[in-house]
């Protein structure tokens, strides 16, 4: 990004060369003292933060705070062998600023190679005055998949009378119907959806603010924008944020991520490089597809509609070209929240839940400025919700996915399948509809229109031209329905006088009410598919009616995998007239389970089967054709169990 040192700041420069080697690259240190995780060969790092223990002269003095970093500067040998090369000049260290969560971001007046802040940050980390110190790395939008741009209305369902409301599966209810999404050839019945158009029987979402930590927001007739003005602008990068000036500014608006200029080339400094299959890309206007998706008004004759389509977006702007530092998103997280962040008015719109559809690599330890930040954010009560990320890998790789405390998401689409892109692991807390892109939810193939969430968004290729419509998929997405969710559940609660629940009681709700998945998930994504009606429903202390089961549906002789908490998990499989000897089975695992069989329907009234163990078997001789039923329970919880439908074909 090259350097931007302001006149006047805390500068100490040190002679590398002069200086005793006293710590080598690679060499070990307290792993809880630094982090070096997000660091990626080549890089090209000249930002840290340091965190300073409470007492020690460097949390209370910038001089020293300063002075600690240059003498560590001139101890790491991995800077070393190229100064007495003479290929680089020595850096100084530079003071930033205080970070809202009371760390310090200090800079090098030259951006330093993988291994030389390597060394540097385990250097930094031999001060017994430092908690932590880590690299400010920067952060991207979460990388969605772009629709198709056209658009042909078609009749909208008469839930809603917004004209494009047809396109959204997402936000209908995961009971299968069978839905043909604009232009595609093909129905497909939808198990993935977020039944937000049923929980709006319950709530709007009034009363709530839901802060958009991305690319800021665009004009739209189609959101409320009473909040944008109170929004901030925290990238104090000018690269970044396209200014003319680092300084942070009011309003939470987009100005364009375009990286089409050649500036923006590696090679000029900036971020894109070619050689590795980086694409240079017109804007995104991502934070207002994601905002759209969370709070895009409804049932006003225009456009789309939006989970908690009556909650306040506050837009906070920290994304912009190449992305954005985590400093600057630490910062903008305490401030959403309520908390003070030194050179910037406070907040007077305190969100109750931020949507982070963003991250980066790096797993996120409990010391971590973006762990600071939100973990304070949740201690003044405000759910902070995280894309799980759309690298098809373990989300406890990436930040701030991995925060302690965050409802990290992860995405499928309209069959409920768990989307190609999607990352996974024991970190996610559940699903959400983001879109699956192929026909089916495949990996490859034919992309179609029902593969998308669909919402409001800007046709600029640089800057904000005129407000439109599309379509992205994305872990990015599939965050917002979740967000949404929360703004419901809490303005249902808030409508009720009931207590607001803290952010672990909302993590609790979302997870119990869950869809099960139609299938088990090729890789863990949690609890199930968010369901905003069985949430607001328990967020209100109902009894939420259950409706048709989930139905899982089997295929002739092939196993799945089966875990559960002892309520009834119903599966089916469809079988054709002439059939021979029907046979369900469960084995193996771990726990008690029973079963009951029947034709047409789930229920009591049925053939079963209960030994005491997990191996059940049911025979059916010559079998009705039509959907069988098998509904296994459980006195307690099972895992692991194989279950099975089976018959001869005519």
């Amino acid at each position: 990004m090259g350097n931007r040192i302001a006149a006047g700041a805390l500068v100490a420069s040190l002679a590398l060369a002069a200086v005793p080697m006293a710590f080598a690259a690679g060499a070990t240190a307290p792993t809880a003292r630094f982090d070096v995780s997000a660091l990626r060969a080549p890089g090209g790092y000249d930002r840290f933060i340091v965190k300073y223990r409470d007492g020690s002269p460097e949390r209370a003095s910038r001089v020293a705070a300063t002075q600690a970093v240059g003498v560590a500067l001139s101890r790491a040998a991995a800077t070393t062998a190229s100064l007495r090369a003479g290929k680089v000049a020595a850096p100084a260290a530079v003071y930033g600023r205080k970070l809202g969560t009371g760390a310090d971001l200090l800079r090098t007046s030259r951006k330093l190679s993988k291994a030389e802040a390597d060394a540097l940050i385990r250097q930094i980390a031999t001060n017994p005055a430092v908690v932590h110190v880590e690299a400010d790395v920067m952060m991207q939008k979460v990388r969605d998949i772009v629709a198709p741009s056209a658009l042909a209305a078609a009749p909208a369902p008469v839930a809603v009378d917004d004209p494009y409301y047809s396109y959204q599966w997402h936000l209908r209810p995961a009971a299968g119907q069978a839905e043909k999404i604009g232009s595609d050839a093909s129905s497909y019945a939808n198990r993935g959806g977020s039944n937000a158009a049923t929980a709006w029987n319950l709530s709007d979402g009034t009363g709530i603010t839901v802060a958009v930590l991305d690319t800021g927001i665009t004009q739209h007739p189609d959101i409320d924008l009473s909040l944008a003005d109170a929004g901030y602008d925290f990238i104090s990068d000018k690269f970044v944020s396209g200014r003319g000036t680092d300084d942070r500014a009011p309003g939470g608006w987009d100005l364009g991520d375009w990286t089409t200029e050649p500036k923006y080339l590696v090679a000029n400094g900036g971020c894109i490089d070619p050689s590795k299959g980086d694409v240079q890309e017109d804007s995104s206007w991502h934070g207002t597809h994601v905002s759209g998706n969370i709070a895009e008004l409804t049932n006003n004759t225009t456009g789309m509609a939006g989970i908690a389509y009556k909650a306040k977006v506050l837009p906070v702007r920290v994304l912009g070209h190449c992305g954005g530092y985590s400093s600057d998103i630490a910062d903008g997280i305490v401030w959403a929240s309520g908390g003070h962040v030194e050179g910037v008015p406070d907040n007077t719109h305190p969100a109750q839940v931020i949507n982070m559809s963003l991250g980066g690599p790096g797993a996120c330890a409990d010391d971590t400025t973006t762990a600071d930040a939100i973990t304070a954010a949740i201690g003044r009560g405000t759910s902070v919700v995280v894309a799980a990320g759309n690298e098809d890998d373990d989300t406890a790789n990436y930040s701030p996915s991995s925060c302690p405390g965050v409802i990290a998401v992860a995405s499928n689409g309209i069959t409920g399948k768990r989307a190609f892109y999607s990352n996974y692991g024991s970190k996610v807390a559940l699903s959400a509809p983001g879109g699956g892109v192929y026909a089916n939810d495949a990996a490859t193939g034919t992309q179609v229109l029902a593969g998308f969430s669909w919402s409001a968004i800007n046709a600029g290729t640089h800057e904000p031209t005129t407000p439109d419509y599309g379509g992205m998929a994305g872990t990015s997405q599939a965050t917002p329905h979740v967000t949404g969710t929360v703004a419901l559940m809490l303005a249902a609660t808030r409508a009720a006088s009931l207590p607001t629940p803290t952010p672990a009681q909302v993590r609790s709700i979302l997870t119990s009410t869950a869809h099960r998945f139609p299938s088990t998930p090729d890789e863990p994504i949690g609890a199930g598919i968010v369901d905003a009606y069985a949430a607001v429903n328990k967020a209100l202390g109902n009894d939420t009616d259950p409706g048709e089961p989930t139905v899982t549906t089997l295929a002739n002789g092939v196993p799945v995998k089966a875990s559960g908490d002892g309520s009834a998990v119903v599966y089916a499989i469809d079988v054709p007239s002439g059939a021979r000897t029907l046979v369900f089975t469960t084995a193996g695992g771990k726990g008690d389970v029973s079963i009951a069989v029947k034709n047409g329907t789930a229920g009591s009234e049925s053939v079963s089967a209960k030994k005491g163990t997990n191996n059940e078997t049911v025979t059916v001789a010559r079998p009705a054709s039509g959907t069988w039923y098998m509904t296994v329970t459980s006195p307690a919880g099972y895992s692991d169990v194989s279950v099975q439908a089976r018959f001869v074909s005519p």
